[in-house]
């Protein structure tokens, strides 16, 4: 059993999204030229539509209401609005209602007809309207129905029909308002139910895809689980097998009635068929341990078994055809661990999957590490019954090798044959590296197994000790006195085992890594890069070797399998039933060649069109931290080229920098930046711009990695600067994908917009158009396995840019380690002189939307990310909880609908075309593939959506759950809005593989977590169990300027 490190997310761990045209990795600002499939685009200034805060010349449009639907009686914000923030929000004595002054006096709510009525404001003034000079908005229907689209050279996107709006009696305004039933969810987990599916999507062009789940057949069985408790206790699943594997063999004809049981490895063993006792106790003898490569000796064991419950199938069968709403756990989990009893005892097990060398050639990694193949296993109840879910995988090991070896691996040839102990950060490297690992001795008879618990601090000729048998010696002399080695490495440190009290020395040399042991740790670049060459597979490939892992597993020869539990499994993959969405019609800036814009295999590019809204920076500079572009006039260059592409694509933007470009020595990052944040205050001064500050500083980054997250800190939460980070190499080509990539990146950090939906403008999104809707995004992001000092981060986005729905203010906050619930979404503080506060993510991004748009949202949705299986009930229950107070904190009754859905990616179904016409040009089902039959949920609301083109390997599509639905959502209206925002994204020409709200919550986390981390983290690990109690490490505060704009991008 591997101890734990400081590192983090196992090998081929982390999150690959997106991909596009403009392919965009996780490193928000460095997006590289080869990542980019467009072209430079044309010359020409253009503006865009929207606001002049955000650059645009010409208004934004404004919302025409249909008659049933009250305008604010102010196109002023001010005039009936939110609260302010919580720091300055009433005491608690203060009403509900006056918390939110005229607010909510502006719109009456209208709800589709199957959500919950709710309270009905007053009815104020009419808003005046405006026009909008070169994009039509077409009037609002009477009714909730879309209005037909106008006749197109294009094929036509269908729209979603819309339930229609229950008639509400208007409310009197000298009368009290009346309140009527609103739903609002349960107290408690055990009252949970999820939304049952409102039918089968029908929309978009029908075709056939394979997946890889193969179908699960059960015979009538009785099961029987029994609580199994093994003295002394042991944590090691691998031991516990082995004490029960030697318990079946030695007992199985005398007392277990010729039964063979399936054991999880821990408390549980199940059996098809009683055993001839309900409760006995066993003895049985290990002639050696699992740690033990040494001399035989026996060790002990009691096992009691005791008879824990007696299943059936029905209620699977129950739930599998829509009879029951629970699954029921305990039989899956029965018949489950029973399919997983043979692979357990034959490979190495890490979570549902399997690996062994065995399964596969091994390959290298760098720096002491090698990959295992292997696959991934799951039972899951579908709606065409039960499915076996089987994908493979690849895991990153610990080489097998000398630890002088691994160790020569980590440092630089040059530093081999220098003392260690003299390089401070070497040594902490070599420890967080090695720590917990299992080393077997190479100079003893028997290879005894010990765990690496430290690294001296002294090199092994200097480390003194004192042996049982003689005086203080050093470890050197000891090892050429009692085994007449003279060790190589003598100035190196020597592995400690043992405790610190009574600690064990082993020189490095004499200590081989155990094989086996699987690195769960971060893998840093270099070894993600060559993990993804070894093993990223197309989808031909990956499919094959998929039926060849479930042809190798031969389930139908397995007796404990078919013959006990009567489990009998096809190795055909499942054929399913899927429908390809259309692309939508996005909308650029009129004053480019192309306007309209159809996508063509989820991907699209620039040229001949200008941003929808492009953004001003009138002041901006750049700082240049590269010693290869260190030349004033390659770095003037490089800053002219990336202004005119900006230009070009219908921004604003100043061909004169505010301040001179300046070269600056990368050691000297914090004063550079201080400086330039100093500089251009006294130079907007005494230009008489008083109140204005710099808008955009570009920052070529310094030519070594590592410096990135102590920019974006101090820029972001010190000093309130936007910035724009670029790599010195993707610069030096000069590539106009390039520049063309990050102007897209700096238009939405300076307030622009660079496409918007055509519907959008159109108010034809059905259950978003119609009335003011808010959606939003939501992750938590969580450290490194072993980094048990450092937070979770949870990071909440929305939408503040009604009806166009693209621009998403992000709100960042740390949260106790490990914790998925959101703990920030509300919360209330007591303040002495004004009672208590109300605050919270929510509360405050439903503020922003208010002061953004003049309206309050009529509609929410939550995408949230980051949520698995198991955490539904939970999260659901807490997270719907603060956003129903949020919104009652700004007024009494103000319960806008709620849909909230689920976003899943780390899974394991992968989709495989079975017609050449169904494909794109990397084998991959084609963007926007959705499938909601077959392999989903028996009842409930889930949806496979494939929407992005793939690039390389075989394309994840992203699960969509929804947990609560009070707007009543259709299954086309859903799947067309999150399909249709995922060819939203700011930062490249291609749809991504996840709704965009929920892709930025995970940008804006990773971002926070270079605030308290840096680039890389260093913290070492802790012992035993994190105390909750431990205070928070707070994130330094993002500046409101900052906020304002899409800066995690």
């Amino acid at each position: 059993m591997s101890g734990r490190g400081a590192g983090g997310g196992g090998g081929g761990g982390g999150r690959r999204r997106g991909g596009g045209g403009r392919r965009s990795d996780s490193r928000p600002d460095h997006s590289s030229p080869d990542q980019s499939v467009n072209r430079g685009g044309r010359g020409g200034r253009g503006r865009g539509y929207g606001s002049p805060d955000a650059g645009g010349s010409r208004p934004a449009p404004e919302f025409h209401p249909p008659a049933n639907f009250p305008p604010l009686s102010s196109p002023s914000p001010s005039a009936s609005t939110f609260p302010p923030l919580a720091s300055s929000s009433p005491s608690a004595s203060t009403s509900a209602a006056s918390l939110s002054s005229e607010f909510d006096k502006s719109l009456t709510l209208q709800s589709p007809s199957s959500a919950p009525a709710r309270r009905q404001p007053q009815t104020p003034a009419p808003r005046p309207a405006q026009t909008h000079p070169t994009t039509p908005v077409p009037s609002q229907p009477q009714s909730q129905t879309p209005a037909p689209r106008p006749a197109q050279s294009h094929p036509t996107t269908p729209v979603p029909s819309q339930p229609q709006p229950q008639p509400q009696a208007s409310a009197s305004s000298s009368s009290s308002e009346q309140v009527t039933e609103v739903e609002v969810p349960p107290s408690t987990s055990k009252a949970i139910t999820f939304p049952r599916r409102p039918g089968f999507g029908t929309l978009g062009k029908k075709c056939t895809v394979r997946a890889n789940h193969f179908q699960v057949e059960v015979e009538e069985r009785d099961y029987y689980h029994y609580d199994v408790t093994i003295t002394p206790e042991v944590i090691s699943k691998t031991l516990n097998h082995s004490i029960m594997s030697q318990l079946v063999e030695l007992y199985k004809v005398s007392h277990l009635g010729q039964r063979n049981p399936a054991y999880d490895g821990s408390k549980s063993l199940y059996t098809a068929g009683p055993l001839p006792f309900k409760s006995k106790e066993f003895i049985v003898k290990l002639v050696k341990g699992e740690d033990e490569a040494g001399p035989r000796r026996e060790r002990e064991f009691k096992v009691a078994i005791k008879l824990a419950a007696k299943c059936d199938l029905y209620q699977l069968q129950q739930f599998l055809r829509g009879r029951q709403l629970n699954a029921p756990q305990e039989i899956i989990q029965i018949l489950d661990v029973a399919l997983r009893a043979s692979p357990s005892a034959n490979y190495t097990v890490v979570g549902r999957s399997f690996f062994s060398t065995r399964l596969g050639p091994k390959g290298v990694l760098p720096e002491g590490l090698e990959y295992w193949r292997g696959y991934y296993q799951s039972l899951r109840p579908t709606q065409m019954g039960l499915s076996l879910n089987i994908d493979v995988s690849a895991r990153s090991f610990y080489e097998p090798i000398l630890v002088t070896e691994f160790v020569a691996k980590h440092v630089k040839p040059q530093d081999v044959s220098k003392p260690m102990s003299d390089k401070e950060r070497l040594m902490e490297s070599v420890k967080k590296a090695l720590k917990g690992v299992k080393v077997q001795l190479t100079h003893r008879e028997y290879a005894k197994r010990y765990k690496i618990a430290d690294v001296s601090r002294q090199p092994t000729n200097q480390l003194m000790f004192t042996p049982d048998e003689g005086p203080r010696i050093s470890v050197f002399q000891y090892f050429r006195q009692k085994y007449n080695i003279v060790l190589k490495y003598a100035n190196w440190p020597s592995l400690q085992a043992g405790s610190d009290t009574k600690p064990i020395y082993l020189p490095m040399e004499v200590c081989k890594i155990v094989e086996g042991q699987r690195y769960t740790k971060k893998l840093n670049e270099s070894q993600v890069s060559v993990m993804l060459r070894a093993t990223c597979q197309r989808p031909n490939v990956r499919e094959e070797n998929i039926e060849a892992m479930v042809k190798r597993n031969n389930f139908s020869q397995d007796k404990l399998v078919r013959e006990d539990f009567g489990i009998h499994i096809k190795e055909e993959p499942i054929l399913v039933d899927a429908r390809v969405l259309p692309p939508p019609k996005l909308k650029y800036h009129d004053s480019g060649q192309e306007a309209n814009v159809y996508p063509n295999v989820g991907q699209w590019n620039m040229i001949d069109k200008k941003m929808v809204n492009g953004g001003t920076v009138q002041f901006w500079t750049c700082l240049n931290f590269s010693y290869k572009l260190r030349n004033v006039e390659t770095a003037t260059t490089i800053c002219n080229e990336l202004v005119n592409m900006c230009v070009s694509k219908g921004m604003q933007f100043s061909a004169n920098s505010l301040l001179p470009i300046r070269s600056v020595n990368p050691s000297q990052i914090e004063e550079a930046l201080i400086g330039v944040h100093d500089q251009s205050m006294a130079r907007l001064a005494s230009m008489g711009q008083n109140g204005k500050r710099l808008q955009l500083l570009i920052i070529i980054l310094p030519d070594q990695s590592g410096s990135y997250g102590k920019i974006k800190r101090i820029c972001e939460t010190e000093l309130g600067i936007v910035s724009q980070c670029c790599k010195p190499a993707n610069l030096a080509r000069l590539s106009k994908q390039y520049f063309e990539n990050v102007a897209l990146k700096i238009n939405v950090k300076v307030g622009g917009r660079n496409n918007v939906l055509s519907d959008a403008i159109q108010r034809r999104i059905p259950l978003v158009s119609d009335f003011p809707t808010i959606i939003f995004g939501a992750d938590v992001t969580h450290p490194q396995p072993g980094e048990d000092s450092s937070p979770s981060i949870a990071a909440v986005v929305a939408s503040v840019d009604w009806p166009e729905i693209t621009k998403y203010r992000g709100l960042v906050s740390a949260q106790h380690h490990r914790e998925e619930i959101i703990q920030d979404l509300y919360k209330t503080t007591v303040d002495p002189q004004r009672g208590v506060i109300h605050g919270g993510m929510i509360r405050e991004l439903l503020i922003a939307f208010r002061r953004s748009t003049g309206y309050k949202p009529h509609r929410i949705i939550f995408y949230r990310d980051g949520v698995s299986e198991g955490q539904f009930n939970q999260v659901l229950l807490y997270e719907m909880d603060a956003i129903r107070k949020a919104c009652a904190s700004l007024e009494d009754g103000y319960l806008p609908p709620v849909t909230f859905v689920v976003v899943q990616k780390r899974h394991h179904t992968r989709f495989f075309p079975t017609d050449p016409r169904s494909r794109d040009r990397s084998g991959n089902v084609l963007p926007g593939t959705v499938v909601d039959t077959k392999i989903c949920h028996p009842t409930e609301f889930d949806f496979y959506l494939n929407s992005h083109a793939g690039i390389q390997g075989t394309s994840r599509p992203t699960h969509y759950h929804v947990l609560f639905d009070e707007n009543k959502f259709t299954a086309d209206i859903l799947q067309m809005l999150t399909n249709n925002l995922c060819y939203t994204y700011a930062r490249c020409t291609r749809s991504v593989s996840i709704v965009p709200p929920a892709y930025y919550a995970h940008l804006a986390a990773f971002r926070a977590r270079y605030y308290i981390e840096g680039d890389t983290s260093d913290v070492g690990s802790s012992s035993g169990t994190r105390d909750r109690n431990v205070e928070v490490r707070l994130l330094p505060a993002v500046k409101e300027n900052v906020k304002d704009v899409m800066f995690y991008c």
